[in-house]
This record gives structure tokens, sequence and C-alpha cells, in this order.
């Protein structure tokens, strides 16, 4: 009988220490047991760390070697993936996760490095990166998802009504994780898949860091409003979190 090898899938959480997830799982799988590999697409004109449409273009393809998906897709894209996979993710505080994207955004955009983080916010980039996103990526289905793809459009960017039966949704998926972690409890969250799969992650590293700096509480109160909803899913998390411990 031919063993199924155990797959991954970790709902990369913008912001939220994905990158640095992601580099330390290089120090357990080869690179081609990852998705997205170098061969998926070029990280720019491709996206394929984004695109739902490119990983399920290259999903038969390269399914009988990867181990591991990683990227911005929402926890439902998993259905359209003909194999069973653990799910894990790490959850932030979204007024902070939200500022740490700002400053994300201006360290790699040469024209706006000068811009103020609250010009940032109103003029730069589309509210959908910022507003409720991680209720957004727990909460849609897999038939938005499949939409999206077939339009060729992100599915991380589709705009929907976050309504309080969404943010159920998303609570009751983050419950379903296999494994749960928060970005300011990192550590724990590395220590429990080697403890569980016996993997060696190695230590720490920091990747897509920026420095934190001084906000007006002006801007934390805007972006506090517009992330009611991921506050809600943020305390229920950090309650599933504990309960679990």
């Amino acid at each position: 009988m031919t063993r199924v090898p155990r797959r991954f899938f970790f709902v990369h959480v913008q912001k939220a220490a994905g990158t640095e997830v992601r580099e330390r799982l290089k120090r357990q799988f080869a690179p081609a047991q990852l998705y997205p590999d170098t061969t998926d697409g070029d990280l720019f004109a491709v996206a394929p760390q984004v695109s739902v449409a490119q990983l399920l273009a290259r999903w038969p393809e390269r399914k009988d070697e990867i181990r591991v998906v990683t990227g911005h897709f929402p926890y439902a894209t998993t259905e359209l993936l003909d194999a069973e996979f653990v799910t894990m993710s790490v959850l932030r505080e979204p007024v902070e996760r939200v500022l740490s994207h700002l400053r994300h955004h201006r360290k790699l955009t040469p024209d706006a490095r000068d811009r103020s983080l609250d010009q940032l916010y109103d003029e730069v980039l589309p509210p959908e990166f910022f507003h409720n996103h991680m209720v957004k990526l727990f909460s849609l289905t897999a038939g938005e998802v499949a939409e999206s793809a077939a339009l060729d459009r992100w599915a991380v960017l589709k705009v929907v009504d976050l309504t309080p039966e969404r943010l159920a949704t998303a609570k009751a998926n983050v419950e379903q994780l296999d494994v749960l972690g928060l970005q300011d409890d990192l550590e724990e969250f590395c220590a429990e898949l080697s403890a569980r799969f016996g993997w060696d992650l190695g230590a720490p590293l920091y990747a897509n860091r920026t420095p934190a700096e001084d906000v007006s509480r002006a801007l934390r109160a805007r972006i506090a409003a517009d992330n009611a909803l991921d506050a809600e899913l943020w305390a229920h998390a950090r309650d599933v979190y504990r309960m679990r411990r």
C-alpha cells in the first residue's frame, strides 16, 4: 500500500511573521517540497505567493513533490486541492499588523519613502489589504476563492461584505486550525511544530521586519475602527490558544 505523505498548508497572514516561518521551514524541507518555489513564477510578475489561480495551475504538475503550501491564500483554498492537509497559521494583533504593513510598503516603494503612515493609510494601498484582513482570510468560502481564481484575481483583494456572520465563520475556522500561533509568541508556535512533527526549524531569525515608530493616537484609532472584526477574531484566537495549552 502506497503511503500518502503528510502535507501542510500554512495560511500566511500578511505581516504576522509568515516570512520568518517560511524561511525556517526551508531548514526542514528541500526547495521543491515548498510551494511556491523558483519554478512557480516570478514573485512580482506572477505572484505565486498570492495568486490562487497560479497555485491551481501548478498543483497538478507539482503536487507529488509538494509537502508544504505557504502563501497569502484563504483558509478555504485547501478545499480546491485534492489532498489532505495539516492546517496552520499565525495571527497578529490587527492595529500592529496594519502599521507593520504600512512601514513595509514604504520601505519597498521609493515614491513612498517620504510619506507619513497617515498618508499611506489614506492614499496608497487599497483598504482590502487592511480592513479586517484576517476575518476575510478565514471566512471566504471555497466557491468565492474559486471565483476569484477563475477571474485571475487575488482572493485576498476580493471585496466582500464583512458581516457578523463572516466573523462567526472565521472564528470557527481558526478553531479548526491544527496548529495555531500568535505573532507575539512565535517561538512557541515553532516549538510546537518541532515537537509534533519532528522538525528542526533552527534558531529564530528575523525576516521582513521594520522598526517601530511613533504613531499618532488618531491613526491607531482609525485602524482599530476599521478592523473591529479582526480585533474580535484576534481576541478569540488568543482564547483558543490559551485553552489549547
